[in-house]
């Protein structure tokens, strides 16, 4: 078995790798990773603390990373009349590849990097990011895993199976095929969710909108109602409380594998490709 490649921003190329440093701040940290086994799924995985995650798919077979800081300026300072030096710290890139699983991260704290991510049509992803940006994804074939706490998760002509979590930013996906054997999730606590599928897919479905509406392009056949949760109350007293769940169960095209569709302050929209 091969060894896993890593690099960083500090280090030089590695014999599989090409890296190119930032010159400025402004200048994207540049890494070229081959997938060195032809066989099996080729996976990638990024976290950001701070920024956001861009995805597009090429015909090559290489994943291109792409990382930029910005740390949006800081005041003028000095200290017993000298003045600080601006130090040009980056993204502080990190790249891991092992047995065609590629980690991606970045280590700058206080700046907001950004990564760009070019990769094969068929790549399955695990993106995560936390605060000031976006993840944005277009084209790719896969398994797609997506969390975003502070923004907008958005994927564009993708297939295959996608779990899409925003806590404070709209969901927005547009599936041209889904795998029809695997469920898939779509949700956030702040925002809409607006998932465009293929006319012919088929799934068991369940929707909940807490404060906000919903709509379909397809006839969802309902299902069971409901059932009512129990929970605690005053112990001394005997008292409890049964509620129904503001949720809605039901069929797609006869029915298949289960999806949901989540959100607390926002609209549910289920399109029909057209």
């Amino acid at each position: 078995m091969s060894k896993p490649i890593v690099i960083s921003a500090a280090l030089t190329a590695a014999a599989l790798l090409t890296f190119a440093p930032a010159r400025a701040q402004e200048s994207p940290e540049r890494v070229v990773v081959p997938y060195r086994s032809s066989g099996g799924p080729r996976i990638v995985h990024a976290s950001l603390m701070n920024g956001g995650i861009t995805v597009k798919r090429h015909d090559g077979q290489d994943v291109i990373v792409e990382a930029s800081a910005h740390s949006g300026g800081r005041p003028a300072h000095s200290r017993d009349g000298m003045k600080r030096l601006d130090l040009n710290h980056g993204s502080g890139l990190d790249v891991e590849e092992d047995n065609n699983v590629i980690e991606i991260k970045t280590n700058a704290m206080e700046e907001e990097s950004n990564l760009v991510i070019t990769v094969p049509a068929n790549t399955s992803l695990k993106l995560k990011c936390l605060n000031g940006g976006d993840i944005l994804v277009d084209g790719v074939t896969g398994e797609i895993d997506a969390n975003n706490l502070n923004g907008k998760v958005t994927l564009n002509h993708v297939s295959g199976n996608v779990i899409a979590h925003s806590l404070n930013g709209s969901v927005i996906v547009s599936l041209d095929r889904v795998d029809a054997s695997k469920p898939m999730s779509f949700s956030t606590l702040n925002g809409d969710i607006d998932v465009t599928l293929p006319a012919d897919f088929r799934a068991n479905v369940k929707i909940k909108a807490d404060n906000g509406d919903v709509f379909s392009d397809f006839e969802v056949k309902p299902g069971a109602n409901p059932h009512p949760v129990t929970e605690p109350g005053d112990a001394k007293n005997g008292k409890y409380k049964i509620r129904f769940d503001n949720s809605m169960t039901g069929t797609i095209n006869g029915g298949g594998p289960e999806f949901t569709f989540t959100t607390f302050n926002g609209e549910i929209r289920i399109r029909k490709r057209k």
